[in-house]
């Protein structure tokens, strides 16, 4: 079944239409860029790192800790560059079609916006980390392959949205944070302000092509749901680059991120940061645990 035979997606997106207008902002003269940014500051908020509450980063001399924060957040605002990349294109390839004519309005605001996205957060990583880090291979566990097209089409929807849903939690934290530095306080926040949006309008998407599933095919359903949990915690998983280990000066970079991988404590902070997520999949009837809270 190709997007053509979907059956149209009818949403009510006309205040998330007008909010999208009014909260328009030029993003290439809204921020102030410094020339630096502090060496004694985090650039990411210590308690989102990917080793806080852990032995490991009590075990960093104040210098790797700092680095860390540096490094941690390059590797952050690169997944955002790439996960907005893959979204983007997603949405490009059915702008237009029959499916998403009604949300088509919508859509052509989320494209200039995620395009914008993409630019600030280049902006931060080749200005103050001079790079960015490569795109992480994808999730290989779990093939969709064997799913009907419609089934294939609301896993498309719903990586975007759970990409979007942990970027957010951790730009709603950031974005406060006082002991960051300012532009990294406001990158966060511009974010945040407009991921709101987008967040909404993805799990609108969500639960309406969930619903045709449910209708054509709903032995699909576990099958989708057991796929996402997979895809919730391989994107978790990509926030621990070992690379950006070695850059902060950390031996065993490799087995430094399986250790933290395993950690009671980051095992506790990632059911934290999935917990809005997961417990919007068990509602809508798309979770692994069923419709009740986890």
């Amino acid at each position: 079944m190709p997007v053509s035979e979907i059956e149209p997606v009818q949403l009510d997106l006309g205040r998330l239409e007008q909010m999208a207008e009014s909260g328009y902002y030029n993003p290439y003269t809204a921020f102030e860029w410094p020339d630096s940014i502090e060496a004694d500051k985090p650039w990411m908020s210590e308690s989102l790192t990917t080793l806080a509450g852990t032995e490991m980063w009590d075990e960093l001399t104040r210098e790797q800790q700092l680095a860390l924060t540096r490094f941690e957040a390059v590797n952050f605002f690169s997944l955002n560059i790439h996960g907005i990349r893959e979204l983007m294109s997603e949405v490009v390839m059915r702008i237009h079609e029959r499916a998403y004519a009604g949300v088509s309005e919508f859509l052509h605001h989320f494209i200039g916006e995620e395009n914008e996205h993409m630019w600030f957060f280049a902006q931060f990583c080749l200005r103050y980390g001079g790079k960015l880090y490569p795109a992480q291979p994808k999730l290989q566990a779990g093939s969709v392959d064997h799913l009907s097209p419609l089934a294939r089409e609301l896993i498309v929807f719903a990586r975007v949205l759970i990409f979007e849903e942990i970027v957010d939690h951790y730009n709603a934290y950031m974005a406060t944070d006082e002991s960051l530095p300012h532009i990294a306080r406001e990158i966060n926040r511009v974010h945040h302000q407009d991921e709101s949006r987008h967040v909404a309008f993805g799990r609108m998407v969500f639960v309406n092509l969930l619903g045709q599933v449910k209708r054509r095919d709903p032995d699909e359903i576990p099958l989708v749901a057991a796929y996402l949990e997979s895809y919730l915690q391989y994107s978790i998983a990509t926030l621990y680059n070992p690379a950006a280990y070695r850059d902060a000066g950390i031996p065993d970079a490799l087995a430094l991120r399986r250790r933290a991988l395993e950690h009671p404590a980051r095992k506790a902070a990632h059911d934290q940061v999935l917990k809005r997520t997961r417990r919007f999949l068990a509602k809508s009837g798309a979770g692994l645990g069923g419709p009740a809270d986890r």
